[in-house]
């Protein structure tokens, strides 16, 4: 029975680990004691919950990884966040396209 708990508590560990991996996006942790590890963890989830609220709240059709994809890039950016949000949902104009490079050279 010891053995058993011990290996469930474990694969618990394991588990928030890798929803910290796929979620987060925690590359590296900046300090090496257990309060910085705690303190990034922490910080991380709670944008995150807060990033999850405004979805709701705001009733948001893109994903959570999308969102936080556009406040990463627009985080120092003065521009409201409906902007942000219908600014990465328009489609490039042809214009745009012209200026880059064909990938087979057609």
């Amino acid at each position: 029975m010891t053995i058993a708990a011990l290996y469930k508590s474990r694969w618990q560990v394991e588990l928030f680990f890798k929803w910290i991996k796929q979620h987060l996006r925690i590359k590296r942790f900046y300090g090496t004691t257990e309060n910085a590890v705690k303190t990034q963890i922490w910080s991380a989830v709670a944008v995150y919950v807060l990033v999850a609220i405004v979805k709701k709240e705001l009733h948001l059709e893109p994903s959570l990884y999308t969102l936080l994809q556009i406040l990463s890039v627009t985080l120092f950016e003065k521009m409201p966040l409906q902007q942000a949000l219908a600014d990465s949902t328009v489609a490039p104009a042809d214009s745009e396209i012209s200026n880059q490079l064909s990938l087979l050279g057609f």
